[in-house]
């Protein structure tokens, strides 16, 4: 289908754009007359902590953020990845940890199961994550492929999350709000800013209005994020991927607005990173403000940092800055409240994949199993890694860590490949092939797609050890520190203790492009014939 506006496209549109003039920019330093809210006397009289940006290094981008009651929730985009729209809970906008997801599969058509085709970065891009409090229900809503619109709801983030509604409307980069009086409004589009009002019980639109048009001077604006505060209603918009600008109307939402620059050109909080940008605008229970960002930090991806955010005086909202920066540490919102840890092991214990785990695109159901380890069992023949089905993605935890599995191998067939990837459009893989009765520890990399997302590059065997046992533990180190030259190496165990490395290093591609960063994969395809299958007993994420 065409895109136009097509995600790769977009930023080569905008790098030349120059942002608003002197006499509507908002200064970014908060100026004299900027009104913080109050502290309340507890907060006040705590000591709280500091935290240092990133709160998470770990792939989290086009970010909505939401409080409910004292508890903080985090949407996500996965495009390909299934389920899809991860959500995230902290309850001090710092610690983070797993929730669920607003996206069960990814039932969009055949190429989002690697059949016939395949949804490599299309699927889930910038969504919103809303909050109904007249019904205690949760609520998701994002467009599919330009096509059109999906809603699904859960009572609890955990699930289950059903589909509630498909529209034929396309909401482009969607934002949610409900009203004082329950009603449903969506803020959406590129350029030229839309806002829907949806019918009560958010199944149908009951219409539709620009309410914007982006000066050219400022380019493209689009990611919206819908509030109402304090009897304003305000559009958080992006100006990819170096700028964020802010619309205001007191005359209800469908404007008029006007319109002030938040930040552009920002330097960041991360060396070597970009700018921070898109995401979203959140309250504390006694009413301090903090803006959640994303940072392009490939080639692991975007990654969230957290600013806290004063008020004019009339209503607009002020970053607060360290030397003219986005600070690489402030002062923590709230006491700091520990929460399950994004990174340690996993024996695939109980029924079911815990909330970290994606595949790549919809798994085959009948082919793998969980419960006393993971067990794999070959779903596609191929020799294509980017077309095999059941490929299990972690991930990566920044700025390095160290992923491992064990591996049963003694279910293996002839024509098998399994192993530990570094999975992006540009791929390697340290893991066994077995041919002829024999198993051999390999080394390959070269796995490569196009502009397209088709595969040019199958991969290239670059070492290789005898292997005779049944168990093994696959090693892969990454540096996902944002810039060029980034490598990730690969070791291999028959004991789980002594790590013997094998092969080059393997370079990371830092291209933005491709959108996701690298993640780590537990793979298991076939090269002839279905029948065979391994067991993950373990896997493992560490940092240094």
């Amino acid at each position: 289908m065409s895109d136009p506006l097509r995600p790769w496209s977009r930023r080569s549109l905008l790098t030349a754009a120059t942002g608003l003039a002197a006499a509507t920019a908002l200064p970014l330093a908060q100026p004299a007359h900027a009104r913080p809210a109050a502290a309340s006397p507890a907060t006040a009289n705590a000591t709280l902590a500091t935290f240092t940006n990133p709160v998470l290094w770990q792939d989290f981008a086009d970010i909505d953020i939401i409080r409910v009651g004292d508890t903080y929730y985090y949407s996500a985009s996965t495009m390909h990845y299934s389920p899809g729209a991860p959500i995230l809970r902290s309850y001090d906008l710092v610690n983070w940890e797993f929730a669920g997801h607003s996206v069960p599969v990814l039932d969009f058509g055949s190429k989002y199961d690697l059949n016939g085709g395949r949804g490599y970065v299309r699927g889930i891009w910038a969504s919103s994550l809303g909050y109904r409090p007249s019904s205690r229900t949760f609520y998701w809503v994002g467009q599919i492929d330009f096509a059109r619109t999906y809603l699904y709801t859960a009572t609890s983030v955990e699930g289950p999350w059903t589909r509630h509604a498909s529209l034929g409307n396309v909401y482009y980069d969607a934002g949610l709000l409900f009203d004082d009086d329950d009603t449903p409004y969506v803020a959406y589009g590129n350029t030229a800013i839309h806002v829907a009002q949806l019918a009560p019980d958010a199944r149908t639109q009951v219409r539709s209005q620009q309410v914007f048009s982006t000066p050219p001077s400022v380019g493209t604006l689009e990611g919206a994020r819908f509030y109402k505060i304090n009897g304003n209603y305000y559009i958080f918009l992006t100006r990819p991927a170096n700028g964020q600008y802010i619309l205001k109307s007191s005359s209800g939402p469908f404007g008029p607005y006007d319109m002030r620059q938040l930040l552009l050109n920002l330097p960041g909080p991360i060396a070597g990173g970009g700018v921070p940008h898109q995401g979203g605008l959140v309250s504390t229970p006694d009413g301090r403000w903090h803006y959640m960002a994303f940072v392009d930090a490939y080639p692991g991806g975007r990654v969230p940092a957290l600013a806290p955010i004063t008020w004019t005086w009339d209503g607009w909202p002020v970053l607060q800055l360290v030397n003219g920066a986005w600070g690489q540490s402030y002062t923590a919102p709230l006491p700091l409240r520990p929460v399950a840890p994004m990174t340690g092991t996993d024996t695939f214990q109980g029924t079911r994949l815990g909330p970290q785990w994606e595949w790549n695109h919809n798994p085959d159901t009948t082919r793998f199993s969980v419960g006393n380890g993971l067990t794999l069992r070959t779903a596609t023949v191929t020799d294509d890694l980017y077309g095999a089905r059941n490929t299990l993605t972690h991930r990566i935890q920044g700025p390095t860590s160290t992923a491992t599995i064990e591996l049963d191998c003694s279910q293996m067939a002839d024509g098998d490949r399994a192993g530990l990837a570094m999975l992006r459009d540009s791929s390697a893989w340290i893991g066994l092939k077995r041919e002829g009765g024999t198993t051999r520890v390999v080394i390959v990399d070269g796995l490569t797609m196009d502009g397209n997302w088709n595969t040019t590059g199958r991969g290239t065997e670059r070492a290789s050890a005898g292997f005779t046992g049944s168990r093994i533990w696959l090693r892969a180190r990454a540096d996902i520190r944002p810039g060029s030259g980034r490598q990730a190496q690969f070791s291999y165990s028959t004991d789980g203790s002594g790590f013997s490395p094998l092969g080059p290093a393997f370079t990371l591609n830092n291209a933005w492009q491709f959108f996701m960063g690298y993640r780590y994969a537990v793979f298991n395809h076939a090269t002839r014939a279905l029948g065979g299958s391994v067991r993950v007993a373990r896997f493992d994420v560490a940092t240094p």
